[in-house]
């Protein structure tokens, strides 16, 4: 990383006169098209000649890659061409606008190279290996059933008091979210809350339950740099110890969550039918109360008796995994005990570290991650038999209506379901073998396989889906954490570095910067808490989720203090760090705002519900969240004005 220190190249970084260029429009252009692209995804229709699709079906087919079942195409019509659509979205947008860049000379190596290795104190594929691997040992913690299992506490000390059961989730959620981050928290809790609802005999709808949980995942998920990937940027990008970040933006961010719940309980969600005084639950029988809880993460078969077609979800099956959940307690205390002492070992690291060394954060937590995928294996190999078993037995009772985990879902499980004879897989060398006789089956996964005419032919891809969904089964845990992580995220945020150095390069970022440091000279600290909170909400919305907003925001305040340099004048340090946590706390509430897209977690949360039959409109999270957004980012600003007039002065910041 290069960091510029003499003035000349300063006044370089800032020279605005090209963004009169083709070049400059041009990637101005790009980068606003591809964030309204993030904010409203579509499909490109393209189409291709049919024998071109039947020609690769049949190629593929002959070479025993695919089977003839699965060599129905996917595109539309019934002519010579087939239509096709491509997705543009948050992934693959920002992709095709660098490469279009590229192509058209707007960027080149210098912005391709500052987007990914970093510059200007920011680090990207630091802040990428830093969080993949510390949300690796986040859901373990998850998969082990940790935080359901918890959950299930809060749960029974809230009793059917409808009030103190919902504060108790509001307080658990918040607690638990500053601790591990959102994503967990997120992937646990929702259809925890989705579940908890529909089996209540008298909450009308779970508006209020998932909605406070979102908000407080996301308020939370501020306390902590390691908590959030857009606290990573900040830290980075200022050169902010982690202790003392979280000291400077714990209190507002306590101070909002303690205001938020009673407006969300008496005027936001003050109907009865959303939050009843009692709760009348329905309860197990004693049969399914003295059942040893099953394990989620193992896969199962959810068919009609093995046509295939899907079930809808039942009442039972949900109440048992919220009051008899699955704990893995020696996975989950060996991997929260790694995550403690990795957040305890990381403070302590850049704590200790003098200015100027450099001590990347992901070689702290990559072994820590390594370590947890190594333990993961090993406890799933050691109880594979166990594994085994329950997947046999579960899969026995074809009546019985079984789900997934939610991270299994999303994880395209490829369980190979249909009518047809039984075999063993795991072990066994082909999908047509069948067990000798006298061997014990017991332990070995039996599935249901397709008609004898494709046994004959067994093919490339059904093998694949058979070993997958045997190590899904002997490896539950690690299969599960490692299907949930974001992989997503990497190229996107890649590819959204790359895109804010183009404006870096091209004089945008100056020129914004330019804008607010005008904005500051006329209101003072006060407009600069309130400006850029407001800024870093509305840009969480529409500058590619809050990620692109944190990389935006970081890049226009490091270029707001070298004009001040230039210029010979200063930024008090009151004014300049109201901004930089005002900025943090809106990347981190703009998530609950306006679109499902201004945060990944909100696209998740979406999703989750949706596989949980609860389908959540635009306009309807535009308008729940509006007020909730609104009192939390007045109550926070509003602490955070007075804490940094109290605890900060008017000396010039010197970076």
């Amino acid at each position: 990383m290069t960091f510029p220190t003499d003035m000349e190249s300063i006044r370089k970084s800032l020279d605005t006169s090209q963004i009169k260029g083709w070049r400059s429009i041009v990637t101005l252009m790009v980068f606003i098209i591809t964030n309204i692209n993030a904010l409203f995804p579509f499909h490109v229709p393209f189409f291709v000649p049919r024998v071109i699709p039947l020609a690769i079906t049949k190629t593929l087919v002959a070479l025993h890659i695919i089977s003839p079942s699965n060599s129905i195409k996917r595109g539309h019509g019934n002519g010579v061409l087939v239509r096709y659509n491509f997705p543009m979205n948050f992934v693959t947008a920002p992709l095709i606008a660098n490469l279009f860049l590229l192509a058209a000379q707007a960027i080149g190596r210098t912005e391709v190279h500052d987007g990914i290795i970093g510059a200007n104190n920011i680090a990207p594929y630091d802040i990428m290996l830093f969080f993949l691997s510390l949300a690796y040992i986040a859901l373990s913690i998850d998969a082990s059933g940790l935080i359901r299992y918890l959950a299930y506490r809060v749960l029974k000390s809230g009793g059917n008091a409808g009030y103190r059961l919902y504060l108790s989730l509001y307080c658990f959620f918040f607690a638990l979210t500053a601790a591990i981050g959102n994503d967990p928290v997120i992937l646990s809790g929702t259809p925890f809350l989705a579940y908890l609802t529909r089996v209540s005999a008298n909450i009308s709808q779970p508006l209020a339950w998932i909605y406070a949980q979102f908000a407080v995942a996301n308020i939370a998920s501020a306390i902590l740099v390691s908590s959030n990937p857009t606290n990573l940027v900040f830290a980075g990008a200022f050169g902010i110890r982690f202790i003392s970040y979280s000291a400077n933006i714990i209190v507002p961010v306590i101070v909002t969550g303690v205001v938020l719940f009673p407006c969300l309980l008496f005027i936001i969600f003050r109907n009865d039918s959303l939050i009843p005084r009692r709760i009348e639950m329905h309860q197990l029988s004693e049969e399914q109360a003295e059942k040893a809880p099953i394990n989620p993460n193992i896969p199962v078969a959810r068919t009609d008796s093995g046509t295939g077609t899907r079930e809808p979800e039942q009442n039972v099956l949900p109440l048992e995994e919220i009051m008899n959940p699955y704990l893995d307690k020696i996975g989950a205390t060996v991997a929260a005990f790694i995550l403690a002492i990795t957040l305890v070992t990381l403070i302590v690291v850049n704590a200790v570290i003098s200015d100027g060394q450099t001590v990347h954060a992901f070689w702290v937590t990559s072994p820590a991650a390594i370590v947890t995928l190594a333990f993961d294996l090993a406890w799933g190999y050691k109880n594979r038999h166990e594994s085994r078993r329950v997947a046999n037995e579960r899969r026995a009772e074809p009546e019985r209506v079984w789900s997934d985990t939610d991270s299994n879902t999303r994880a395209n499980p490829n369980t190979v379901v249909a009518s047809g004879p039984i075999v063993p897989v795991g072990g066994s060398s082909g999908l047509n073998e069948k067990p000798t006789q006298g061997e014990n089956t017991n332990s070995q996964l039996s599935l249901r396989l397709p008609p004898p005419v494709l046994l004959k032919q067994p093919t490339l891809m059904t093998r694949i889906s058979a070993r997958y969904t045997s190590f899904r089964i002997d490896f539950p845990t690690a299969s599960t954490a490692l299907a949930s992580l974001p992989f997503a995220l990497v190229p996107f945020a890649f590819c959204m570095f790359i895109l804010v150095q183009a404006l870096v390069t091209k004089g945008w970022v100056p020129v914004f910067a330019h804008g607010w440091d005008a904005w500051v000279r006329r209101t003072g600290t006060v407009g600069a808490v309130g400006g850029m909170g407001f800024l870093s909400v509305i840009l969480s919305n529409f500058a590619g989720t809050n990620i692109g907003a944190a990389i935006l925001l970081s890049r226009i305040i490091q270029a707001w203090q070298d004009i001040h340099t230039v210029a010979g004048t200063a930024i008090s340090n009151r004014t300049f760090w109201g901004t930089v946590y005002s900025a943090v706390i809106g990347v981190n509430y703009g998530a609950f705002s306006i679109a499902f897209s201004a945060s990944l977690a909100g696209l998740l949360w979406r999703s989750i519900l949706e596989q949980k039959l609860i389908h959540v409109r635009s306009r309807d999270f535009l308008r729940v969240n509006l007020p909730i957004i609104t009192i939390t980012m007045v109550v926070s600003c509003s602490v955070l004005t007075g804490q940094i007039y109290i605890v900060r002065g008017t000396t010039a910041y010197n970076k």
